[in-house]
């Protein structure tokens, strides 16, 4: 079924794709990047033209903005949320988005990286996606869609809303935030001036999922400092931080706790950067467990293997600082499943199953609702995210866009948390 979404979704999400909005975690600055500004600005400006009211770019680079209610009653206030910024973790400059009209089931192939092949043995999902429209990058980029998608379908479902004020609905919330990828998104202060009950981010893969169970996330850094000498003269004297840093990580369990070996409610230790010198040298890590006590045991595992290699070298220095990130949304959403079941029957209206499965990762929906507004996550069609292969259907999207029209409409019948 086509409601007239695609060519809008294609082209938003073609557009915002082709803007670099990488997030940087060693800048402190919200937002991490003054690129994820350039955006902002456009999206601004885009509210602005399609009717959208109390538009604003925050201090902390979020845009909010406002769908003004249609219908009569005490109908509960959604957001809408979606992030602007791309994963720091591959290239996104020069971003350039092609779109394969009509996918015939074979292997869809890269102008810019002959070598790199798009298949269903590579990819299932797209096996399901004959004769859609797939939107790729080039082969030397990532492509975006996470979370452009999500901004894209916000958009478009906004505009729609707009368009049309006979359909009722609620207020509606709009945000769209910078640096969730390095676990900033959620501001502080968004929770208050965001002003929703309930909330929804769009930053979900497969259709018909909906997400309410999340890791919870604790990010460590350790750092080792050495004794530091010309290696001519370094006879009993020189202390190389870096083959500690090294002995660190390959004490560490790897064939059972790293993100490559594990799967479903498996909890794993990562280690995704490491820099120095001889001298000093910095391990960054990212912890994640579906439970506290499986993430608190991560972290203390890290810290006896730390303990473990600083004695045997009592000359060196080794620091571990471990700070929370988010937590599973599970513990405060099973208290209260309306905006699941409302979600559900959402997705039940555009013709698909609900299905719901633990996300190995977050979304500021994660940290939002720990702050006190519940927000599970929604499907956009997003795949093979943060690599070169990243990949997303336009009907997909479309399917997301209608299911946000469906939110818009049952929860204007009252239904919020507290209140089916």
């Amino acid at each position: 079924m086509s409601d007239g979404f695609e060519r809008s979704l294609e082209e938003r999400l073609c557009r915002y794709a082709a803007v670099d909005t990488q997030s940087d975690e060693t800048v402190a600055s919200s937002p991490s990047t003054p690129c994820q500004l350039d955006l902002q600005g456009m999206l601004v400006a885009e509210l602005e033209r399609i009717g959208a009211e109390e538009v604003t770019l925050t201090d902390y680079g979020a845009v909010l903005a406002t769908i003004p209610a249609t219908a009569g009653g005490d109908a509960p206030v959604m957001g809408w949320l979606a992030h602007v910024d791309t994963a720091p973790a591959y290239n996104a400059t020069g971003v350039k988005p092609r779109v394969i009209r009509g996918y015939n089931g074979g292997t869809i192939s890269f102008p810019d990286a002959p070598d790199l092949a798009l298949t269903p043995e590579v990819s299932p999902a797209l096996a399901d996606k004959l004769g859609h429209d797939i939107v790729t990058a080039s082969g030397t980029t990532l492509l975006g869609a996470d979370d452009k998608a999500g901004v894209a379908i916000v958009m478009t479902a906004a505009e729609h809303l707009l368009a049309n004020p006979r359909i009722p609905h609620g207020r509606i919330r709009i945000a769209f935030t910078p640096d969730e990828e390095i676990g900033r998104g959620v501001d502080a202060r968004l929770p208050a001036d965001l002003g929703a009950d309930f909330a929804y981010t769009f930053d979900g893969a497969l259709p018909g999922e909906i997400e309410y169970e999340t890791f919870s996330a604790d990010q460590a850094v350790v750092r080792i400092t050495g004794v530091a000498i010309h290696p001519g003269l370094a006879t009993g004297k020189l202390v190389n931080a870096l083959h500690l840093a090294a002995r660190i990580v390959e004490t560490l369990p790897q064939a059972t706790r790293t993100p490559e070996v594990t799967r479903d409610r498996e909890g794993f230790w990562h280690i995704y950067q490491m820099s120095g010198t001889a001298a000093e040298a910095e391990l960054k890590f990212i912890l994640r467990d579906f439970e506290l006590a499986g993430l608190e045991a991560t972290g203390e595992m890290l810290r006896r293997v730390c303990d473990a290699v600083a004695a045997t070298e009592p000359r060196a220095g080794i620091e571990v600082t471990i700070r929370p990130q988010y937590r599973n949304m599970r513990y405060w959403l099973e208290k209260d499943m309306t905006p699941v079941d409302l979600a559900r029957d959402a997705v039940r209206a555009v013709g698909l199953t609900p299905r719901s499965v633990p996300i190995r990762g977050g979304t500021d929906g994660s940290r939002l609702t720990e702050l006190g507004v519940p927000t599970p996550n929604i499907f956009t069609g997003m795949q093979e995210i943060h690599g070169p292969l990243e990949w997303i259907s336009v009907q997909d999207m479309a399917l997301a866009t209608r299911v946000a029209l469906e939110l818009a409409g049952l929860a204007a019948g009252g239904r919020g948390p507290g209140q089916a």
